[in-house]
């Protein structure tokens, strides 16, 4: 039965700090009502994050890159909806408009943000660091695109900067990827 079910990737806004929590009760939820063959998978997407202790023992963590979001698969169809928004939790479904129908996810999307699991545990070969301290970049990603600023650090590790930028007359210090800025 469960082939003949379309089932597709549907975001669940949580509380944030129980995305694991919420999963497993959702995937239990299901099996207990008897809805596995609806709910095919749950995901909270996780990263690996290499951190380096004091004593200078490298420890790898997972961390959630999407606090407040679980990830699922499924055929939303009878009681479903209504047992996943009923988890203690579950804020409810993403959806185009303020209680809407849940948003399907297009799998150019599912695949970009399972693949971006994949693409952080493979990238740890360093490449060399594009960038130096007293550089001065453009944010061409997230809330400050488009704004410039000055590095005044480099996370090699992470591969992340820490780049001083000029917001209302007040410097202010954002950490960004590589990827979010540019040479000038």
């Amino acid at each position: 039965m469960s082939g003949l079910l379309e089932k597709k990737w549907y975001v669940i806004k949580t509380v944030t700090g129980q995305e694991n929590k919420i999963k497993s009760h959702i995937e239990n939820e299901a099996s207990r009502s008897g809805y596995s063959d609806y709910v095919e998978e749950v995901l909270v997407p996780t990263e690996k994050v290499v951190q380096v202790r004091s004593n200078g023992k490298k420890v790898t963590k997972e961390k959630v890159y999407m606090p407040g979001y679980v990830m699922v698969k499924a055929h939303l169809a009878g009681e479903v909806p209504h047992l996943i928004k009923s988890i203690p939790g579950v804020v409810g479904f993403l959806s185009e408009s303020k209680g809407g129908d849940p948003l399907a996810l297009r799998q150019a999307d599912v695949n970009r943000m399972l693949g971006k699991v994949d693409e952080l545990a493979e990238s740890v070969e360093i490449a060399a660091i594009p960038f130096e301290v007293g550089e001065t970049v453009k944010l061409i990603d997230g809330p400050f695109n488009s704004f410039n600023g000055v590095i005044e650090s480099i996370n090699e590790e992470k591969r992340k900067l820490k780049v001083m930028v000029q917001i209302f007359e007040r410097k202010t210090p954002l950490e960004v990827s590589y990827t979010q800025v540019e040479k000038l």
